[in-house]
């Protein structure tokens, strides 16, 4: 079993070689879109295909997101009261983060099962 896993790994998936990686790997990219997405067989039957469709979607969400923070204030500022506004810019701050590392997270794992091996620099 191979335990070195890059930066930005997702806890939930097991390392790379451990029993199981890979059926962790792919229950964690379905966890990151949408529910219909498992209705797709070829997506239960190439894993790799299922990180392409969670790329795709967790970049439009981290779009989504990002779109939101900067257009929120002005274009609800009349509807809102101001801390509505606030608290609704740091849910998207914390959103952004959290699909950041998602995208990051999708990246490292396709790397893995497109049979890309991860070697730490010294």
């Amino acid at each position: 079993m191979d335990a070195t896993v890059p930066p930005g790994w997702p806890d939930e998936v097991r390392p790379p070689g451990a029993p199981d990686w890979e059926r962790s790997a792919v229950v964690w990219l379905y966890d990151l879109v949408p529910p219909d997405y498992r209705a797709h067989e070829v997506l239960r039957r190439y894993p790799v295909l299922l990180a392409r469709f969670a790329a795709d979607h967790v970049a439009a969400g981290l779009e989504a997101a990002r779109a939101g923070w900067r257009t929120v204030r002005v274009e609800l500022a009349d509807q809102l009261p101001v801390e509505a506004i606030e608290a609704a810019m740091r849910a998207y701050e914390r959103e952004g983060a959290r699909l950041a590392a998602a995208a990051r997270g999708v990246e490292v794992v396709a790397g893995a099962l497109r049979g890309e091996r991860w070697v730490p620099r010294l």
